[in-house]
């Protein structure tokens, strides 16, 4: 069995771990209304085109392509569930209004 030396010339992407945290960040912030959730989901995205065009110019010196790939996919979640959040408050804000979103009592009761 013939054992290879790992490089160790092989540097970090610089946003991988930017990208990783506003991909968590974007889940973590959905029910905020949304908002937050998609802008930190899209900084997200961003950086990743970055990081991903300067992976591709030259794969073999960088090692850590996978944290990467999983903000994208955190990312990308995030931005799904704050969309469905943004779209369910426009459907309870026209069938029950404003006060029945502020005040949860309200809103059972208009649900009966």
């Amino acid at each position: 069995m013939k054992l290879t030396k790992i490089d160790s010339r092989k540097t970090r992407l610089p946003y991988s771990t930017a990208v990783l945290v506003l991909g968590i960040s974007s889940i973590a912030l959905c029910c905020c209304y949304g908002v937050p959730g998609i802008a930190t989901g899209m900084i997200a995205l961003i950086l990743y085109k970055k990081d991903y065009a300067t992976y591709c110019k030259n794969k073999e010196n960088y090692d850590n392509f996978e944290s990467l790939k999983t903000g994208r996919m955190l990312s990308i979640i995030g931005i799904v569930m704050s969309s469905t959040y943004i779209v369910y408050l426009v459907v309870v804000l026209n069938i029950y209004g404003i006060e029945a979103v502020s005040n949860p009592k309200l809103l059972f009761e208009k649900m009966r």
